[in-house]
């Protein structure tokens, strides 16, 4: 039984969660200006796991026979056997299960915007076999999260904008071009693949130093968009200084990755993205709780 259930996780990438699941908190904080209550915060993360879980499994489904091909991926869940048909869709039925019933619980308007989830994660895979822009489909996929955070306090979506709309939208961009960013970083492994097979990654349509390239200036945006996020909601100091760890980071996420060698992919693509969202959520959290007290 343990087994089966580590087969699952490992599916699914459960350890993944943690790059983008603190924003969906931090969207929460965000919004509260304080700290959520904590049956919103249990149903977020149980929305979020669900929608994540559900997108993984969906991308491993649609593109089984390309994993199958790459020597990359080859002996992933799927194609290696160790997973079944029907299991892959008894895990994306269950986790859909958990996003719809988790943003009942919270809210009609999460509720209402919740079936957008699942198409946005069926169109990714099909993306890659004809057009360069997956790798940012798939960060809006993720960009979702700090939006679903924020709107399970707020309940509401108010037009013509006000602050709180430009700031969740400036977070949901923010984490879009990041996650594009790594996922182009990432996708350096797969490019003799790519190439030999017609998928649409940047590095395979535009090669290696110009993919570096457009990878860093997604992560310069991004970056710039969190320094509009702190004047939007004037945070404090210590999100200041989250922001200084954060590019730092990122800095040292692009010095690991050189255009002739590929072999620090990994921890950059794991390990320093890992801390640069938990940085984001603690640094930003800690800003808030601190000011909070202060008033």
């Amino acid at each position: 039984m343990l087994k089966k259930l580590k087969i699952f996780s490992d599916f699914v990438m459960l350890k993944h969660t943690l790059f983008a699941i603190p924003f969906a908190y931090l969207g929460a904080f965000l919004a509260s200006g304080g700290v959520p209550a904590i049956p919103i915060l249990f149903w977020v993360g149980l929305a979020f796991l669900g929608a994540r879980s559900a997108a993984m499994a969906l991308n491993n489904l649609i593109d089984r026979d390309i994993d199958a091909k790459n020597p990359r991926t080859l002996n992933r869940e799927l194609p290696s056997g160790r997973i079944s048909l029907i299991e892959v869709w008894a895990i994306i039925i269950i986790s859909y299960l958990f996003l719809f019933y988790s943003a009942y619980k919270l809210n009609p308007l999460c509720l209402l915007l919740a079936p957008v989830i699942p198409v946005t994660s069926i169109l990714y895979p099909y993306l890659k076999r004809s057009l360069p822009i997956s790798h940012f489909f798939l960060g809006l996929n993720l960009g979702y999260a700090p939006v679903g955070g924020w709107l399970a306090v707020a309940g509401q979506f108010n037009y013509p904008f006000g602050t709180n709309e430009i700031a969740m939208l400036i977070l949901m961009f923010a984490v879009t071009l990041w996650v594009a960013g790594f996922d182009i970083i990432y996708s350096l492994m797969d490019i003799d693949f790519d190439l030999k097979n017609r998928l649409y990654s940047v590095p395979a349509v535009f090669g290696v130093k110009r993919a570096l390239f457009i990878s860093f200036l997604s992560h310069l945006l991004m970056l710039a968009l969190l320094v509009w996020l702190m004047f939007v909601l004037d945070l404090g100091n210590i999100f200041k200084i989250g922001l200084v760890v954060i590019a730092a980071l990122i800095l040292y996420e692009h010095i690991l990755v050189k255009a002739d060698n590929f072999s620090k992919v990994q921890v950059a693509f794991f390990n320093v993205n890992a801390a640069v969202s938990l940085s984001m959520l603690a640094f930003t959290v800690i800003d808030i709780i601190f000011r909070a007290a202060k008033t």
